[in-house]
């Protein structure tokens, strides 16, 4: 998901990950522990819970430099962690990116978000830490992009543009993730669940930027054949299995209990969902452990009674993956909702599924094409909408 959002539109062998890391593809790190295990050691647990009731509050914390305050519905004052506790939540959703400052990144100069570099990992760790200490279990949603990955781009980050083939691509995917789950456990957040690209239904690190490239990362071209990684074509396919297998890799080599997730959308076209999982998991045996999608009534993708039927579908298929829903709203059109209960049937449903073991409402203080928020802004403030809080508990 974007808040500018766009408009939507081989052999399973994976080459063996390299050790060096050639210095136009690595990113620039900060100090490793010698030792994973020690440091997971001394990481927080990861929690115990039988469902993940999860929002992602990404964007919340670019509202803390304009010392923004947050009110529950009975008007007093709180953080959003504790708000969001109080209305059953449990969990909490942070995107990653690897450059946002460079150009056409989420946090470039003059996009809006350019106050500081969020979604970088200082800023991920940082909040990630604060999702631990309120007792929370954690999503890591890494874009692999320095801006909005979905369906209608996956922009290769700007450090990685100089690699020239697919297995120093994938050595790249797997030194920047490697370093971030470092850093996170290293700062006691270790994740409880690591997604590997958001919503690659396409694939993962197809595109370049050119001139006409906005600051959502609309309008781009395709990289050469022999690095990206579109799932439309054969050489796509075989790339984007190295990338996915790459990170998978490094989050299990640092914390081998965090679990893996894949992430795509297009719910509505049931075909579409069956190719994709019939690729990655049946053709290339990616080895991910949850299986994520983003779930929009607004987007077309109906009401939470037209997905039983594929979320039951993909459940007695893959035996051995969970499920989650990774993202969802429940309006019905532009920041608009019925106030029909679909919210609560969401959750509701899928907990009621087998193995299917979360959902995560998408930006609770942002309403937009795709649905109204939780909170209503005032000013700088927000205050927890109490009609839209009835339905979490």
């Amino acid at each position: 998901m974007s808040s500018g959002r766009f408009s939507r539109r081989s052999s399973s062998s994976v080459a063996p990950i390299s050790a060096a890391i050639s210095s136009s593809s690595a990113p620039t790190s900060s100090a490793i522990p010698a030792s994973s295990a020690e440091a997971q050691s001394s990481a927080s647990k990861l929690l115990q819970l039988d469902f993940f009731n999860g929002a992602d509050i990404s964007e919340v914390q670019e509202y803390e430099r304009n010392n923004s305050k947050f009110f529950d519905v009975d008007g007093s004052e709180s953080d959003i962690f504790t708000i969001l506790k109080n209305h059953g939540f449990n969990s909490i959703r942070l995107r990653t990116f690897v450059s946002p400052k460079a150009k056409y990144g989420y946090a470039a100069s003059g996009c809006g978000h350019d106050a500081e570099a969020y979604g970088d990992k200082d800023h991920v760790v940082a909040y990630a830490k604060k999702v631990k200490a309120a007792g929370m279990g954690l999503l890591i949603d890494i874009h692999y992009s320095d801006v909005w990955a979905d369906p209608g781009k996956q922009i290769i980050p700007e450090r990685w543009r100089g690699v020239n083939s697919s297995d120093a691509m994938a050595d790249s995917v797997y030194a920047y993730t490697k370093d971030l789950m470092n850093a996170l456990v290293a700062a006691g957040a270790t994740p409880d669940m690591v997604q590997i690209g958001n919503e690659t239904t396409p694939g993962i690190l197809i595109h370049k930027p050119n001139s006409k490239t906005d600051c959502w990362g609309n309008g781009v071209d395709k990289a050469a054949t022999s690095i990206n990684g579109d799932m439309g074509t054969a050489a796509g396919k075989a790339n984007a299995a190295k990338y996915f297998n790459a990170g998978i890799k490094a989050v299990k080599e640092v914390s081998p209990t965090t679990k893996t997730v894949l992430h795509i959308e297009r719910i509505r076209q049931a075909n579409t969902v069956t190719w994709w999982m019939g690729v990655v998991f049946d053709e290339y045996k990616i080895p991910a452990d949850v299986m994520g999608f983003s779930a929009y009534t607004a987007y077309g993708d109906g009401a939470p009674d037209n997905w039983k039927s594929l979320f039951n579908t993909v459940t007695t298929k893959y035996s051995k993956l969970e499920f989650i829903v990774a993202e969802y709203n429940g309006g019905d059109s532009d920041n608009h909702y019925k106030f029909d209960n679909s919210r609560q049937k969401t959750r509701e449903m899928v907990r009621g599924m087998n193995r299917w073991i979360g959902t995560f409402f998408w930006e609770p203080t942002i309403g937009g094409a795709w649905g109204p928020a939780l909170f209503d802004r005032k000013g700088r403030d927000y205050y927890a909408n109490k009609d839209a809080f009835k339905e979490f508990f």
